[in-house]
């Protein structure tokens, strides 16, 4: 979708300026710069299109050169979750991290002891991890070590999950007396006036 901006004068005076054809050059100028000022107020820092690439890149399944299908990174997907957390603190070692490293760090999160996860189960993981560009291992070894993007991606969803999504919805989707909560509160808000827009409109159930 593309903003379109055009912009009116109804009153040259206002700017000093008169009415005359002459006064054209002087009013396309007043007009451009203020629409310069406008497009510099609504541009963004970011482009949001980046943001959906990355995020489609991260939650969509890969396909190998050899036709095997890998899963995506669904972060709400409590076992990514744990995969991204446990990346965030191996992320740390400066030499790597070795198969047994990553099962050690994920078996709790997952309710587990480490003895309870198969070599299977973890060569799996590594293998979601480095194929979505997380982690790449380190050359003619069995380490492993987190790449600075998968890194950045892995701090950001961890802490997404931990400090708004889950305490977020906790208070949305709480079933006791509502809390005095700023979001709790201006979700009665909204609920309130939409209902009392359809109201108005005659389309309440």
């Amino acid at each position: 979708m593309a903003l379109r901006t055009e912009t009116t004068i109804n009153q040259p005076r206002d700017f000093g300026i008169g009415k005359d054809l002459t006064n054209l050059a002087a009013l396309a100028e007043v007009g451009y710069t203020a629409n310069r000022r406008l497009l510099d107020a609504e541009r963004i820092s970011h482009d949001p299109a980046e943001g959906a690439t990355a995020l489609e890149t991260l939650t969509s399944p890969v396909i190998t050169t050899t036709g095997n299908r890998i899963p995506g990174m669904r972060f709400t997907d409590p076992r990514a979750r744990a995969l991204l957390s446990a990346c965030c603190a191996l992320a740390r070692r400066p030499a790597g991290f070795t198969s047994r490293d990553l099962r050690h760090y994920l078996a709790p999160q997952l309710g587990k002891t480490p003895e309870e996860m198969t070599s299977g189960q973890t060569s799996y993981d590594l293998r979601r991890l480095r194929a979505h560009h997380i982690i790449q291992r380190i050359p003619r070894s069995r380490t492993y070590q987190v790449t600075p993007a998968g890194l950045t991606l892995a701090l950001f969803l961890t802490r997404l999950a931990q400090r708004f999504l889950i305490p977020g919805l906790a208070q949305l989707t709480d079933t006791g007396p509502p809390p005095g909560t700023a979001l709790r509160q201006a979700d009665r808000a909204y609920n309130a006036a939409i209902t009392g827009l359809a109201r108005q409109a005659s389309l309440a159930a």
